[in-house]
């Protein structure tokens, strides 16, 4: 079944004059379940074109379609909705805000869903810990960011983008910040979230030996994406 599909989708900007393209016709199909990685050189359009997949930006042109139903089409209430609903983001950068513990952290995407009874809030607070924990952390839940290192504060944000039970995770340099090890286990949880949840991965990598781990494989290099 598929999950997602891009038809023909560019995204250009304009800078002094010039045109430069980020996405150029670029055109895939993702089935529900899939677990894909693209690598290529900064500046070749992956994050571009993740950005528009997980409905952050839109495209100058072409389209993408999540189960059917054209993003474009969607006003930025409904954007909104479909990011928070559907997406799980893990960016290059952790963007933990200072104020909040790591487990306050991994529950602020629930602030922007439809009010929750008391019940459901300890269900998700529950939830919290456990991601946490599934990440190394079931010891530092209540430690703010300027007590964990980077490499902490990025698995943080990898248990934020879980919480709200997303159909798709998009990863940009999700373990960058972290050593080999932990590294590995963060992959081995990302491949059994895949496979006992059927969660899709999108996953920007520059490290090939993650990239190779992946089912499906591509490559983006002057905003062309092309399957390998």
């Amino acid at each position: 079944m598929t999950q997602i599909e891009i038809a023909d989708l560019s995204r250009t900007y304009t800078v002094g004059g010039l045109v430069i393209k980020a996405v150029d016709h670029a055109s895939l199909k993702i089935a529900k379940g899939d677990f894909l990685s693209i690598v290529g050189h900064s500046g070749s359009g992956k994050t571009t074109l993740l950005s528009m997949i997980g409905g952050i930006i839109r495209p100058t042109s072409g389209r993408i379609l999540f189960n059917g139903n054209d993003l474009s089409r969607l006003d930025d209430n409904h954007l909104s909705g479909y990011r928070n609903e559907k997406i799980g983001f893990m960016f290059q950068f952790a963007s933990l805000l200072p104020i909040l513990t790591a487990k306050e952290n991994v529950l602020l995407p629930g602030l922007f869903t439809p009010q929750q009874d008391p019940q459901q809030n300890k269900a998700n607070e529950a939830r919290a810990i456990e991601f946490l924990s599934m990440v190394g952390l079931g010891d530092r839940v209540d430690s703010y960011p300027n007590q964990l290192s980077g490499g902490q504060q990025r698995r943080v944000a990898i248990a934020r983008a879980l919480i709200n039970n997303p159909e798709v995770i998009l990863a940009d340099e999700p373990t960058g910040d972290l050593d080999e090890e932990t590294e590995s286990e963060i992959m081995e949880l990302f491949r059994r979230l895949n496979r006992e949840k059927q969660i899709t991965f999108i996953l920007i990598t520059h490290n090939l030996h993650l990239a190779e781990q992946a089912a499906r494989r591509l490559r983006m290099a002057q905003g062309v994406i092309t399957e390998l």
